[in-house]
């Protein structure tokens, strides 16, 4: 069973994290959420989100994919956060897939494993030392990482994620349910 961790830290960007997990879920993948503090964790726009879990307790052996919501308050604790840097590197390793939207391929960047192209939040791409930055596509898929733009195109790579791991099929019918023709 396809299983997706997104991590949540103070500051993270809330229409990216809700709707990753509103599209992964309505495809019967299975999404962990996990604070890297409190179990409440809450936004950049002050919505505040109660985590399955803890950070500390997961491991890549559970997990099919990493995916990380961006705003700059939340990467940045991702970025810092020991746990979350340490997963990022040993599910490179493993070859597993990696995603992160807006801000958060800072974060890859941090880990040293945002190698090929990307896309991120317009003016991030400054900040990340890799050059390789896509600027015309809403989701970029280069080996094990998949990227996203921001707010906006997290409902097309939620979609995305649901072609990848549950097939053509459950994408058109989400798709088509999501009146996301702009996909």
């Amino acid at each position: 069973m396809t299983t997706i961790l997104i991590p949540l830290a103070t500051g993270f960007e809330e229409i990216e994290a809700v709707s990753l997990i509103d599209i992964l879920r309505r495809a019967e993948i299975k999404v962990i959420t996990a604070s890297l503090n409190d179990l409440e964790v809450t936004g950049a726009n002050n919505i505040t989100i109660k985590a399955d879990r803890y950070i500390q307790t997961m491991t890549s052996e559970e997990i099919t994919m990493i995916l990380l919501p961006g705003g700059w308050g939340g990467t940045n604790m991702l970025t810092d956060d020991i746990f979350v840097q340490d997963l990022i590197k040993e599910m490179n390793e493993k070859n597993k897939t990696i995603g992160a939207i807006c801000a958060a391929p800072f974060a890859l960047d941090k880990a040293g494993v945002l190698k090929g192209k990307f896309t991120c939040y317009p003016s991030v791409e400054n900040e990340i030392s890799n050059t390789n930055y896509i600027d015309n596509l809403k989701v970029v898929e280069d080996k094990n990482i998949i990227t996203s733009q921001g707010p906006a195109t997290a409902i097309c790579m939620g979609l995305y994620l649901v072609k990848k791991f549950a097939g053509i099929d459950r994408y058109n019918q989400i798709k088509s349910g999501l009146l996301a023709d702009f996909c």
